[in-house]
């Protein structure tokens, strides 16, 4: 299996032949080539073009992300399956409304079972939970298939994820990390900052997996197709921010691994350390590692490979041969 490679200290990338090689300050790695699947910058890194030369020869993504933890692009080598009938079926499925508004519901119908599943497990193990939470949720998705714009779609989606944010203080349970509102660019809380951090990780993992298959991430449904580099990505992260973003931050303060001290206040908004997002990180890729047992499949799956399964279902439902559904926890 390839490897995820992570750079939080500035420094230079560059090739030896067929070798990744990574020199700072204080370290210096080497890693065959054939071995990396992406690479994730967090520092100030320079990049060599014969490096890059091999990274695309090699199809390895690089994720840049800035000072302050937000993500600001990729480094997307030329796709080597690219498809123009993939291309064709997505704009065709784009450009047809009542195509579209079906699938945008697809994916905002999964992301609705799996906070469902979230909360229920909580429910579950914490005394005092507000179960009056479940029965509005229930009576929000209930309206999903019955709007009639991907616009209006977003509205119940946005009042949804409201709703849900609304159960973290309790779940979590910690003073020092009070919801209060959803705030991004800058976060203004910890909490916020761990949940954008979060769901950039599960956004450019999800458009690596992309690159693996035939479809362009350019062309989303629920999220529009307009002069952003990518939507896909984000259509499909929607279905799994719940179960690998939410649930991760919520084990991660239950045992303190990050803390208030892991922080620091700047431009007006709330930056995490470098100790921060190397736990975070650490954990979320090991969260991606871990393998759960699929029901119709007969066999256990890494969350990563999970992700590339739901893009190919995608991409059945596209070509005419599946109906596509989207992948809801059972547990």
């Amino acid at each position: 299996m390839k490897k995820t490679v992570y750079l939080f200290t500035d420094g230079q990338v560059s090739r030896k032949d067929n070798t990744f090689v990574f020199q700072s300050a204080t370290d210096k790695r080497f890693l065959p080539i054939e071995q990396i699947g992406e690479i994730y910058v967090f520092g100030e890194v320079d990049v060599t073009k014969k490096f890059l030369e091999l990274a695309s020869k090699n199809e390895i993504l690089i994720h840049y992300f800035n000072y302050y933890g937000y993500y600001v692009g990729t480094f997307y080598p030329r796709e080597h399956l690219n498809s123009g009938y993939m291309i064709l079926k997505q704009a065709e499925a784009y450009m047809n409304e009542e195509s579209r508004l079906g699938l945008a519901n697809k994916f905002v119908m999964g992301a609705v079972e799996n906070i469902e599943r979230v909360l229920k497990y909580y429910e579950r193990r914490k005394e005092g939970f507000p179960s009056l939470l479940l029965e509005q949720l229930g009576e929000l998705k209930s309206q999903i298939m019955l709007q009639e714009s991907v616009e209006a779609l977003m509205a119940i989606e946005g009042n949804i994820r409201n709703l849900y944010y609304s159960a973290f203080d309790f779940i979590i349970g910690d003073p020092n990390f009070k919801f209060v509102e959803r705030s991004r660019r800058p976060p203004k809380n910890e909490l916020n900052t761990l949940i954008s951090f979060g769901n950039s990780m599960v956004y450019t993992t999800v458009l690596s997996q992309i690159y693996r298959t035939h479809l362009d991430p350019r062309i989303g449904y629920l999220h529009a197709t307009n002069f952003r580099s990518f939507s896909l990505n984000l259509d499909v992260a929607e279905i799994f921010k719940p179960i690998i973003v939410d649930r991760l931050i919520f084990n991660i303060l239950n045992h303190k691994a990050i803390t208030k001290n892991d922080f620091y206040e700047d431009s007006g908004g709330i930056i995490m350390k470098e100790t921060g997002k190397k736990t975070f990180v650490s954990e979320f890729d090991k969260r991606l590692k871990t393998t759960i047992k699929l029901r119709g499949l007969g066999r256990s799956v890494s969350y990563r490979t999970l992700i590339r399964l739901e893009l190919y279902k995608i991409q059945k439902h596209l070509m005419g041969e599946k109906e596509y559904k989207p992948f809801v926890a059972s547990w």
